[in-house]
């Protein structure tokens, strides 16, 4: 802990108190260690390890209700000796655990319960390894692509955005193995998916679980983990037609000392852009160790390090038609715009095609991230119905931007204003998560209890631009130039986290059960900014606090077997302006808060081979502030979204499979009026109405299997501001890809080789991915069609 930590006492009880837990659970379970092993009768419930495991297996146990008649568990077994190996995503075995939309898994950042996403009365969505693999995501922003409503954006400024249920960037929390770092817009960064087992997307308020920051809902990245059995290894590599190139190894099994298993995973990727002189070059390297004491015991340490460099990809400034002439594009932004720059009239808008390569950056620029997680924990069985979880977990992260990032087409001169800006971010995170889950029986009724405690610490130093150089360049072929003088001011932000929640699930019948939770959260901000003499700024230091109450309750119904309907009412809460790094001392201190009214069906049927799923939702947020550009809030008063969401996926054939889904959301501001006009009803940035992807893929039984598929993905109209006065417009791309699985008597040593070659946007659409509304002068472009070829091997 930093010594800027010690003037808080309270918060160091608190998280000595959480280790101290630890400490005595650890004395406790060594004692155990040395009797007798426990009876099978007493061995530990269906409780998952933390972290969260493998998301497509559901285990069976003997029912509390009907005697040895076995039922659905309410989670996975733990990995306790005797224990069954874990079960290679490629085999037929575990092909047949999977459910066509991966219902069957056990998504923590939905639940601490260990439910099955079924028996979650929520939408959650997991794009599971599998998935990542045939599909092709490179990165998180990728497997966006692979859920129900949601879009992403590596816009360079917020690095993996997201948008869903009509709420982006930091109204969706962003959670690494289940723990919240900091807000999305300050802490995301571009990942790559190769050390990646799911992402998990949880869709509306859900402040139960993540805390602050979930109005819109939370997504989870949970990495690879240690398996029980012999030791399987993998490698991979690709190669595209933009010469990027990307490589992954991994290994995991059991070791020769009896319950200790591993896994580690290495991964390097250089993904060059299609605009000139652009690159991201990423490096993850994890490891994870699960040692079995006892039936009674399970301890675990892990690690993983994770650096990014990138020269940043900015986006293409709107320009106006009149000045475009031949060169104008249609069907990439339509409308007329005003700069929030440079205050000239553009009129109409588009896309000059001679800037689709074009790079504005400094060339001097540099993008830049390294990340390093220290996390370890144990389950214990106190008593055959009570288990105690709890993890210690450290991260710290050094980032930096330095770039020109305004892009501005200056209609009375015809020329682009650019202006550069740096910042820096020094970040110190550590805490603990410790849960209490007792299974018992109330009046003959089966019940769940876990009660978590969790607490944390965080330092956060952000040193940057006090001056921010301009200059001008020309639209087409600009002198790039160097960044200039820079001189600094310096920010920072300390904040404390005590939180203690409750989740119950309790079974009236067979098939009918209630879900519930209460969250309350204490939150502490002391916050200082400098100018660039090291004095402080008017009104800092200040110090702020918070308790919101947030919570869930919901049931679940199992009509018939395989056909679940649920509905829940959830809350939740966040800062209202912006995020509490950046909270001024100006700006009002409340909290926003949310909720969502919705309800669902889930159905698995025909043999497990078929899957869909439906749900409407009602949200709505208060006290909200919107980006105005240049770094700026404005009140926005009420955000609502009401929608749809529809998800099916069918295996026909044991080599046909055929999948989709479509979303919907009506998302608009309320109550949005300031001097000179009113956005009440305007939609926010970067929510389409409507997207929709659909897919499908045969194997063909040949010699050497052969498997061809297709993807399409349309998103519909968005906005890059508040204004709607500038349209990304609606797009459909396609994707094809075939392999070819070469079988082992080709290549002894090798048990599975996969060799894939694929086409991304088929078409070559042009077509607008995404705008930040802070930088409204420019768009970011999809990539254009680009070829794949990549191998894979398991042995």
């Amino acid at each position: 802990m930093s010594p800027a930590s010690a003037g808080h006492p309270r918060r160091n009880v608190l998280l000595a108190s959480s280790f101290l837990v630890s400490a005595f659970a650890i004395d406790i379970s060594t004692a155990q260690a040395q009797q007798q092993q426990p009876a099978a009768s007493d061995r530990l419930p269906a409780i998952e390890v933390s972290p969260p495991t493998r998301n497509n297996r559901t285990q069976i146990k003997p029912s509390r209700d009907t005697g040895a008649k076995p039922r659905r568990a309410a989670s996975r077994q733990v990995t306790s000796l005797p224990a069954q190996p874990k079960q290679d995503a490629q085999s037929p075995d575990a092909q047949r655990a999977q459910t066509p939309l991966n219902t069957g898994g056990v998504a923590e950042s939905a639940s601490r319960l260990g439910l099955t996403v079924r028996e979650i009365p929520a939408t959650v969505d997991v794009v599971g390894e599998q998935k990542i693999r045939e599909q092709g995501y490179r990165t998180v922003s990728d497997v966006a692509q692979g859920a129900v409503g949601v879009t992403s954006g590596d816009n360079p400024a917020e690095p993996s955005a997201f948008s869903m249920r009509g709420f982006t960037n930091s109204q969706i929390n962003v959670l690494y193995n289940g723990i919240k770092i900091g807000p999305q817009n300050m802490t995301s960064r571009v990942m790559d998916t190769a050390n990646l087992e799911s992402v998990e997307f949880l869709k509306g308020p859900s402040s139960l679980l993540s805390g602050e920051g979930a109005s819109g809902g939370a997504i989870n990245f949970v990495t690879k983990q240690p398996q029980t059995g012999p030791v399987r290894n993998e490698a991979d590599f690709s190669y595209d037609s933009l010469s990027s190139f990307r490589s992954h190894y991994g290994s995991g099994g059991s070791t020769n000392v009896q319950g200790l298993d591993y896994r580690f995973d290495i991964s390097r990727s250089s993904l060059n852009g299609f605009v000139d002189d652009t690159n991201t070059k990423t490096l993850d390297v994890s490891g994870q160790l699960n040692y079995r004491i006892s039936d009674s015991l399970k301890i675990w340490g892990a690690i993983e390090y994770k650096e990014d460099r990138s020269k940043a990809y900015w986006g293409v400034p709107l320009v106006s038609t009149a000045f475009s002439g031949s060169h104008a594009t249609t069907g990439i932004v339509s409308g007329s715009y005003v700069s929030n720059y440079n205050g000239t009239h553009l009129g109409p808008v588009t896309i000059d095609d001679r800037t689709f390569n074009t790079n504005y950056n400094v060339v001097d620029n540099n993008n830049k991230a390294q990340e390093l997680w220290l996390r370890g924990g144990f389950e214990l069985k106190l008593a055959p119905d009570l288990t105690l979880k709890s993890q210690v977990y450290g991260y710290g992260a050094e980032r930096s931007w330095f770039n020109n990032e305004v892009e501005a087409f200056n209609a009375n001169l015809n020329q682009v204003d650019r202006e550069r800006f740096y910042v820096a971010h020094d970040q110190k995170l550590a805490g603990n998560i410790t849960d209490l889950t007792w299974d018992t029986s109330i009046s003959g009724f089966d019940n769940r209890l876990v009660t978590t405690l969790a607490a944390s610490d965080l330092d956060f130093t952000r040193p940057g631009a006090a001056n921010f150089p301009h200059d001008l360049v020309s639209l087409v072929d600009p002198a790039r130039g160097e960044y200039g003088l820079l001189t600094t001011q310096q920010q920072t932000a300390r904040i404390d986290n005590e939180s203690l929640s409750f989740e119950d699930r309790l079974k009236l019948t067979r098939t009918f059960a209630l879900v519930g939770g209460l969250r309350v959260e204490h939150i502490g901000l002391d916050r200082n900014s400098t100018d660039v003499t090291g004095a402080e700024k008017a009104s800092f230091p200040f110090s702020k606090s918070w308790a919101p109450v947030t919570g869930r309750i919901g049931y679940t119904w199992e009509a018939v077997p395989g056909l679940t309907f649920f509905s829940q009412y959830a809350t939740g809460a966040d800062v209202s302006a912006n995020n509490s790094f950046l909270l001024a001392p100006t700006q009002p201190l409340d909290l926003t808060t949310s909720r969502t009214y919705e309800t669902g069906v889930k159905h698995l049927f025909w043999g497990n081979k078929a899957e869909w799923s439906f749900s409407a939702y009602d949200i709505l947020r208060k006290n909200v502030y919107a980006a105005a550009g240049g770094m700026q809030l404005n009140i926005a008063g009420r955000e609502e979204a009401k929608g749809v969401e529809l998800a099916a996926s069918v295996r026909l054939t044991e080599a046909w499979r055929v999948w989709g889904n479509v979303a919907y959301v009506d998302a608009h501001y309320a109550d949005f009026d300031f001097i000179g006009g009113s956005f009440s009803g305007n939609t926010p940035p970067n929510v389409p109405r409507v997207v929709a992807n659909a897919g499908t893929s045969y194997r063909f039984a040949t010699v050497w299997p052969v498997e061809v598929g297709l993807t399409g993905r349309h998103v519909g109209d968005r906005y890059n501001t508040d204004a709607n006065t500038v349209t990304l417009n609606a797009y459909t791309v396609a994707d094809v890809y075939a392999f070819v699985d070469i079988p082992k008597s080709v290549f002894s040593a090798v048990d599975q080789t996969r060799l894939t070659f694929r086409v991304r946007n088929l078409t070559d659409k042009r077509y607008a991915i995404w705008g930040d509304p802070f930088y409204p002068d420019q768009v970011l472009l999809g990539a254009p069609r680009t070829y794949e070829i990549s191998a894979a091997f398991k042995w």
